[in-house]
């Protein structure tokens, strides 16, 4: 029998005497949950599981936040050497886990499988003295969505104030702290507790839940000295073994089914896949069926590259073992006969002599952004498929429409075609970590174009938000401006100053206002002319307002024919406009007056008018 995974791990770690009954090959139907760490920018993310590895992937990062996406397995015999005693002797059924660090949120959402989250359990980890941060918000949201259960580390509890970190088990130390520290934690647990709560979740400090499918348990822990984490693996894997049986049943002899997480160019490889297989057996030279942007791609595995236990994918300390094979749940590089135009997101799935054409169909389906779009809206791009899709959702619940989203970096084709939009509200390109191309950004500044980039979901929809107010504020102003508003006007006695061609009167504005060109009418709805010209106080002016009193020139009527002193004038709107004002409610109560006078005056005639 070839070595398996676990006994590699209890090889490379001294633990050849861990029992033999929780051998991978004695639970070969049950594969190992795949456990999402999901977080706010420097909340420990990666030193949590830097303390399960006993490694220092989080020094190696570049300015100590996680650029890419990294997998670890954790063989069973290694969670039991973290548990110790804290086991109490209790034996797993399941053969270890596999943990997916992600950058963000972006990073989590492209982890799918058959249209559903790919991973089985998440820990969102907290610093519990910060509270929650856009990404933790956005971490729960797609948590929520996804129906995906997690726990929540509180994490650098040993930055409270006068707080000491032990070797003992996070609750006994806890009990042990001063009573004003203690008073401390609990205070910082509740406020995470009252955050939770907002956002549709009960949950309580994990020793004092009741319920694990009602409440989210929270630990409060310290990732540099460990504090807390075991109490977390431990529930991991209890909620895995007793919530998730069924789920993590799997064959090993079925057709591999898996997920690229990224696609990059390494020196010496060229080409490779970052991917995660959940389901079934992959092989070298086995012929596969990958997502690309277009049609799905058939080509063959060349090579299967591993990282070691306790090692990951994205940054390993030593280099990947070339494998002939592999099974759920295993994350993995791979090389490919030809990888063109496969992007992160989509799927992968082993070619079997049956059902191709369903199979096909599926990954094509796969590989395709579930996205509503509008006949007018918003452009959006993002770097996954799963992202893109999470981008999409948060428009949605904001009530923006959207009328391209694609994966991939901002081209000028992309400002090109929003700048086509006619709502203008609707000419902006929201960009989701993604590049923004040289010829781009020369296409914004040429455009009417906005463009909005972020490697926040969360932060992005907020700067739409504040741009949006202020372009929704600039755009109502415009089309008040083009609108024809509602005047009325009153011929003052004695300030006739010439009868015709054109006539000159004095009026005041008794409401609303009245601007060179428009048409006027009386009471009676009877036209009788266009304003020429407006003067006031020696000065030609454009509008006059509201208890102004001007001199007015007039186009068409005669004074003592059509209009005579004392009589009431008002401004023509044509039926369009005054329907677009009445529903646009931004008239002030004068304005509005005369507005129902002319409504009212109009109807006289025809009583659908302005309908």
């Amino acid at each position: 029998m070839a070595e398996t995974t676990a006994q590699k791990g209890r090889a490379e770690e001294g633990l050849e005497d861990a029992p033999e009954e929780h051998d991978f090959a004695l639970t070969k139907y049950t594969r190992q949950p795949i456990v999402s760490v999901l977080g706010h920018v420097d909340h420990g993310k990666t030193s949590v599981l830097d303390w399960v590895r006993g490694s220092t992937v989080v020094e190696r990062e570049a300015g100590a936040i996680t650029q890419h996406i990294g997998a670890t397995e954790v063989p069973l015999a290694k969670l039991y050497e973290l548990l110790g005693a804290l086991r109490g002797g209790k034996e797993f059924k399941i053969p270890g886990l596999l943990f997916i660090d992600t950058p963000g949120h972006s990073a989590f959402t492209s982890l799918r499988a058959r249209g559903g989250a790919l991973a089985d359990i998440a820990i969102v980890v907290c610093d519990i003295t910060e509270g929650f941060k856009p990404q933790t918000h956005e971490a729960i949201t797609i948590l929520k969505q996804t129906k995906t259960p997690f726990v929540l580390i509180a994490n650098k509890v040993d930055r409270i104030h006068g707080y000491k970190t032990a070797k003992a088990p996070v609750i006994k130390n806890i009990g042990k702290q001063d009573p004003e520290v203690q008073t401390r934690v609990e205070e910082a647990i509740y406020r995470i507790v009252g955050t939770l709560y907002e956002l549709g979740f009960q949950s309580e400090r994990f020793d004092r839940v009741e319920d694990y499918t009602k409440s989210i348990a929270i630990i409060p822990g310290c990732a540099l000295s460990g504090e807390g984490i075991p109490e977390a693996l431990l529930l991991l894997v209890g909620l895995a073994q007793r919530f998730l049986e069924q789920q993590l049943e799997t064959t090993e002899e079925g057709s591999a089914l898996g997920t690229v997480l990224e696609v990059k160019e390494e020196k010496g490889l060229g080409t490779t896949l970052d991917t995660i297989i959940y389901s079934g057996r992959l092989r070298v030279d086995d012929d596969v069926l990958v997502g690309t942007k277009n049609e799905p791609l058939e080509t063959r595995i060349k090579a299967i590259l591993q990282p070691k236990p306790l090692d990951e994918i994205r940054d390993p300390k030593d280099t990947f073992d070339r494998v002939k094979e592999v099974r759920a749940a295993s994350g993995i590089k791979l090389l490919l006969g030809d990888a063109e135009g496969v992007q992160a997101g989509a799927p992968v799935r082993v070619i079997t002599d049956e059902n191709y054409d369903e199979m096909y169909d599926e990954v094509l389906a796969a590989s395709r952004p579930s996205v509503e779009l509008a006949d007018s809206g918003v452009h959006i791009k993002a770097d996954t498929i799963g992202s893109l899709e999470a981008l999409a959702v948060e428009c949605k619940n904001a009530g923006i429409p959207i009328r391209k989203a694609a994966v991939g970096p901002v081209s000028r084709r992309d400002i090109t075609e929003a700048s086509a939009e006619n709502d203008k509200l609707h000419r902006v390109v929201l960009a989701f970590n993604v590049k923004i191309l040289p010829d781009a950004e020369t296409a914004v500044a040429d455009t009417n174009v906005h463009l909005l980039e972020s490697d926040v979901i969360y932060t992005l929809m907020e700067d739409y938000q504040k741009w949006h107010e202020g372009a929704f504020a600039d755009k109502d102003a415009d089309e008040r401006e083009e609108l024809i508003h509602p005047g009325k006007l009153l011929y003052l006695d004695d300030h006739t100053f010439r009868v015709n061609n054109p006539a000159i009167i004095g009026i005041r504005v008794l409401g609303g206002r009245v601007r060179v060109g428009h048409r006027l009418m009386r009471e009676d709805g009877k036209e009788i002319g266009t304003v020429k010209s407006i003067r006031h106080e020696d000065t030609n002016i454009t509008e006059a307002k509201q208890g102004m009193e001007v001199a007015m020139a007039l186009d068409g009527p005669t004074v003592g024919r059509q209009i005579k002193e004392g009589i009431v004038l008002y401004v023509m709107i044509p039926a369009g406009d005054a329907r677009k004002l009445h529903d646009m409610g931004k008239l002030n109560a004068d304005e509005r007056d005369v507005l129902d006078q002319v409504f009212a005056i109009r109807r006289k005639e025809d009583r659908f008018w302005g309908m």
